[in-house]
């Protein structure tokens, strides 16, 4: 009896030991199974019984098991809706195909979580609404010139409304517009008689041009012309004014010479003739002789008939001689 009982006594010991062991594993493995590590950019948001309790950052941090949960895991990187091309129409009545792309950021997990059911589906619909009013207020040519414009002001309307969902949009942008085929075939015929235009100005504006550089460059050839007949000009006259100068020159210095050797009235006679032989050399038709210069001319025929009788004499007087 006694060793029955220590048996069973050391068998009781046993299992008592195994399930305090099997309760010890159990408890390590709940603990170990509710320690959590938030990674960079996410954030965790608790509930406790079913009420929102606190907001994980990035670190390791632990829960109460079957109490606390993680209701939601929520990224805070910058995400990207794409949402398929909407039918807007112009205020000129014109309808076309627009697609936009939203990039947005939670910046509340908390609002994010219980400020709306769906708020990617409520951003799609809230931006083809806002796109069809901005797009209401303009005509076709300013759609498709005012990208900027209708970016910025979709961008403030988004992020207003989306401000109590925890969300903040960062950036809207036009992905395509799309008109109707005849409005792309009219476009661009337009275009083309565009560049058709600027073509034809462009070459009237080199035609332009080329007869400016033209007319310059004969400006300038006429210009370089006259200055050099009037650098011929110049250089002729210069030089006819210095053959006059050394003529000048040459006869002043001839009188002074005359006047040096003491020349009588005789001699300048004789020049004086000379000079009137070079005078009347046959191209003249009148010419004009000093009265003394007559006086000297008659002198000399004077003095020629007497040179003549004295001759006729003297053979007079031979004849006789040898009679």
């Amino acid at each position: 009896m006694t060793l029955f009982t220590t048996v069973a006594a050391l068998a009781g010991g046993t299992l008592g030991l195994i399930i305090l062991g099997a309760v010890a594993l159990l408890i390590l493995i709940l603990f170990i199974r509710n320690i959590r590590v938030v990674p960079q950019a996410m954030a965790f948001v608790i509930e406790r019984l079913g009420t929102y309790k606190t907001t994980w950052s990035t670190g390791i941090h632990a829960k109460l098991p079957f109490v606390d949960r993680i209701e939601r895991r929520v990224s805070l990187k910058e995400r990207v809706a794409d949402f398929p091309p909407q039918a807007v129409i112009t205020r000129d009545n014109v309808t076309m195909q627009i697609d936009t792309v939203v990039f947005y950021q939670i910046v509340d997990p908390v609002l994010y979580c219980y400020g709306i059911e769906n708020p990617i589906i409520a951003i799609e619909n809230l931006s083809a609404t806002t796109l069809r009013n901005l797009i209401g207020d303009l005509e076709l040519d300013e759609t498709l010139t005012s990208r900027d414009v209708i970016n910025t002001r979709m961008r403030q309307t988004l992020d207003e409304a989306t401000d109590p969902w925890g969300i903040r949009v960062n950036r809207v942008e036009l992905k395509n517009i799309i008109p109707p085929r005849e409005i792309q075939t009219a476009m661009e015929r337009q275009m083309k008689a565009e560049r058709e235009k600027r073509e034809n100005i462009l070459i009237s504006e080199g035609k332009k041009e080329a007869l400016i550089l033209v007319a310059e460059g004969e400006k300038e050839a006429a210009i370089l012309r006259a200055d050099a007949k009037k650098e011929l000009a110049i250089r002729e006259s210069e030089g006819k004014a210095e053959a006059i100068l050394k003529i000048q020159e040459a006869t002043a210095r001839g009188l002074e010479m005359i006047k040096e050797v003491g020349a009588d009235e005789a001699l300048i006679a004789i020049k004086s003739l000379e000079t009137m032989a070079a005078v009347a050399d046959g191209r003249a038709t009148k010419i004009i002789i000093p009265s003394n210069i007559q006086s000297l001319a008659g002198l000399a025929v004077s003095f020629k008939e007497l040179l003549s009788d004295s001759n006729i004499d003297m053979a007079a007087k031979e004849t006789d001689d040898k009679a």
